[in-house]
């Protein structure tokens, strides 16, 4: 019994220093890593962006917004930083791959409307009153650039622009309109409707028409990020970022949607820092 209490007591006394070995020789991988890097910290990263491409501020055409799906929107990210001197700021720069996208359901009023009718009568085009539904689904690759400042040990804010290169995108949905019946149960109609060309013009019903303007998208983006960390470990941290577009994704001279569409995402997610 003795002789076994002695080699369990061996063998965790080996392990033991094994991982203080072991210990050290990641650190001491980690100095070599940042000696290399002369001052330039590296981390990975992922998250979700949750947010939508909007209109800003909602045009009067837009009377509610009925539902709203923010989708799966992924990203990952690898960035490097240094700090200015001996001071608490700093320049952090990344690459991310990302996408951004939602789904939205709405009541229009003289909503312009440019879509195919479902039941193969052609185009329709004008003043249209009823509901959409919209799907959006970008991907991006963003490169932050971003100025630090560090509160504390633990706390860090940050702010700077971001551009991006959307390599692939899709804006689809459809008008349709919901079923009227009388006081016997029976159909009479849809409360959707569109007029021709403007709110004035001749006035049709509109069942259901579908449009998808995914190749009129807008490939070069930019806009401000602003957000804050919170740095729980040595090589791990928790980040809250906002991304705020400054430009539509559509081209200004895009005739199709009259009014411009910012995407606007929020970010949650956690770095390893090196």
């Amino acid at each position: 019994m003795k002789r076994i209490l002695f080699l369990l007591c061996l063998a965790m006394g080996l392990m033991n220093a094994t991982a203080q070995t072991g210990s050290e020789n990641k650190d001491h991988d980690f100095n070599l890593l940042k000696a290399a890097l002369k001052g330039w910290h590296v981390r990975l990263g992922a998250g979700f962006n949750l947010g939508g491409t909007s209109p800003m501020p909602l045009p009067r055409s837009i009377r509610a917004i009925d539902g709203y799906n923010p989708n799966l929107c992924i990203a990952i990210e690898g960035a490097a930083e240094k700090k200015f001197g001996g001071s608490d700021f700093g320049l952090q720069i990344g690459i991310r791959l990302e996408n951004k996208g939602m789904s939205t359901d709405a009541t229009v009023k003289n909503y312009h409307m440019e879509a195919v009718n479902a039941d193969g009568s052609g185009e329709i085009k004008g003043a249209f009153t009823g509901h959409v539904k919209t799907d959006v689904d970008n991907r991006y690759l963003s490169f932050p650039v971003l100025c630090t400042y560090d509160i504390n040990k633990r706390w860090r804010v940050s702010i700077g622009p971001y551009f991006a290169w959307m390599f692939d995108g899709k804006f689809t949905g459809e008008a349709y309109g919901k079923d009227i019946f009388n006081e016997d149960g029976i159909k009479i109609g849809t409360d959707a409707y569109i007029r021709d060309q403007n709110p004035t013009g001749e006035k049709a019903e509109v069942t259901r028409a579908t449009y998808d303007f995914s190749n009129d998208l807008r490939k070069f983006h930019w806009g401000i990020q602003a957000g804050g960390e919170f740095k729980a470990y040595k090589h791990l941290s928790i980040n809250l970022n906002l991304q705020w577009g400054l430009n539509s994704i559509f081209p200004s001279d895009f005739g199709s949607v009259t009014f411009a569409l910012y995407p606007v995402y929020g970010t949650l997610g956690f770095n390893y820092l090196f």
